[in-house]
């Protein structure tokens, strides 16, 4: 009986050929790029799906996600209606009361029993906190709080009429997973993107993550489950000496003797291989060794800014405190897509500060003026330097906030969670410049039409990469109509 593919290929060179002629062939553009599924054609848990489905538009995400909640309202979604009605409650405007919307039970998910949960529905109109006026060529709205992205505005592309169910901070993990939490979960968009995408440079991560998860609860966010540990995404530290976690040779070993001792644990792992091929934290464990001993010398290049000229730092803002932070993480997204990392999740703040259940006005003067400069600074170097015509730039949070004044605790001055209507925008490649997708209702509570759940971003997304998002699938792993999503087309270009 002939020796099965797998045995051979694991035989030879104890696994370790197998899997590099594996890496070799999806970057090519040949394994498995024509087939429907994986499930169809025997493909196991933790392979690539394919190269591509469909001639990509983009070979590289930089996925930027504001932790907390940004108000829709006060940022790319201005309500005017909300400082003509100020402090009426929503029965006494002239617009139907969204709260008795058939909407808002259709979307909204509430963990807390509903007799119990008063999130989301508080009657009183509280006013924008900020003025606004419009941009660029199309007079797009975007308020006082973003200046410099103000004069980017004809690059971008916005969607004002995204929602989501979960109303507490899961909807982080939500954003970039689909899955509400009280459901199974599922792995998180750059996962699949990691999983159906060949490597544009094996001495890098695909799937690199700049300034989070802060907390393991959001560990999900950039996890790979089922998928396989080795499609997960890759924490890097913007410390060039010690960019990875126990990623530094000790000063007392050599080069040489790393090498060999990183041989042996190879060589032993691969025995292993040979007798359990199926077992995907093993071959994950073997390619995370051989990653991580190219990644030793690669990633320390990649991340510092040595040969960055101080215009360029200046662009992100890296000479002023304020915008130090979220400047340097994104351009070291900018120089890590352009090593040919496929997939960089940025978090450009840090965990929950978004969330302005109070002094909305404070928080939210603070923290735009902490990403606004370098933000718009990555959008234009992108520009100016070719790579927003191969880059897809995703900008998001996890939920907006309401349109009413919350008053839990006593509160004056800020919203709460509002999972029912909000805006995100994309950029760059095979997107619409410029453009207004969608809309809330005039103050801001639900998504209006059909609107867009969060897994439609990850179908739009997936597709500008030449992926289709339904033919993601693996053996014994069904997934719900809704974790699919569908593309935004009226995007595309």
């Amino acid at each position: 009986m002939p020796q099965p593919r797998r045995a051979f290929l694991s035989d030879l060179g104890m696994g370790f050929t197998g899997l590099s002629l594996g890496a070799m062939l999806a970057q090519d553009g040949r394994l498995r790029a024509e087939e429907p599924s994986p499930a169809a054609n025997g493909v196991a848990a933790g392979e690539p799906a394919s190269d591509s489905h469909h001639p990509p538009r983009a070979t590289s995400v930089i996925w930027i996600f504001l932790s907390g909640g940004y108000s829709h309202v006060e940022t790319f979604d201005p309500k005017p209606a909300l400082n003509e009605h100020a402090g009426k409650t929503f029965d006494k405007t002239p617009f139907e009361n969204p709260a008795n919307s058939p909407l808002h039970k259709k979307r909204f998910r509430s963990v807390p029993a509903e007799e119990v949960n008063v999130r989301d529905v508080y009657p009183s109109i509280y006013p924008m906190q900020i003025g606004w006026a419009k941009h660029g060529q199309a007079g797009i709205e975007i308020t006082d709080w973003w200046p410099e992205l103000a004069k980017q505005v004809d690059e971008l592309c916005f969607v004002r009429n995204m929602w989501t169910t979960d109303n507490d901070h899961a909807a982080e993990n939500q954003i970039h997973t689909g899955r509400h939490r009280l459901d199974e979960q599922q792995p998180s968009v750059g996962a699949w993107a990691h999983y159906g995408l060949g490597t544009l440079n094996e001495n890098l991560p695909k799937f690199a993550v700049l300034g989070g998860p802060t907390r393991s609860d959001t560990r999900l966010s950039i996890d790979s489950l089922y998928l396989g540990p080795q499609h997960a995404g890759v924490p890097i530290a913007l410390d060039p000496k010690n960019p990875l976690p126990f990623g530094e040779r000790h000063p007392s070993q050599s080069l040489e003797e790393q090498r060999r001792e990183y041989d042996l644990i190879h060589r032993l792992n691969g025995l292993q291989a040979v007798e359990y091929p199926e077992d995907q934290e093993l071959l994950a464990r073997i390619r995370a060794y051989e990653l991580a001993f190219r990644m030793q010398a690669t990633v320390p290049e990649a991340i510092g800014f040595a040969d960055e000229t101080a215009e360029t730092r200046k662009l992100y803002g890296l000479d002023v405190e304020a915008t130090k932070v979220a400047g340097e993480r994104l351009l070291a997204a900018r120089r890590l897509i352009e090593r040919g990392v496929r997939f960089v999740q940025v978090f450009p703040s840090a965990y929950g500060v978004w969330d302005s259940h109070q002094k909305l006005k404070d928080n939210h003067t603070r923290l735009c003026g902490t990403v606004d400069l370098p933000v718009a600074g990555l959008i234009q170097d992108l520009k100016q330097r070719g790579l927003l015509e191969q880059t897809v730039v995703v900008f998001c949070t996890e939920f907006g906030r309401t349109p009413g004044l919350e008053i839990r605790g006593g509160g004056v001055d800020g919203r709460d969670h509002h999972p029912n209507g909000f805006t995100i925008w994309m950029a760059g490649a095979g997107l619409k410049k410029g453009f207004v997708h969608g809309e809330t209702d005039e103050l801001g509570y639900h998504a209006l039409g059909d609107g867009h759940y969060v897994t439609d971003l990850h179908a739009t997304v997936l597709h500008l990469l030449g992926l289709d998002n339904r033919r993601l699938e693996i053996p014994g792993r069904k997934r719900l109509e809704i974790d699919h999503g569908r593309v935004i087309r009226e995007i595309l270009t």
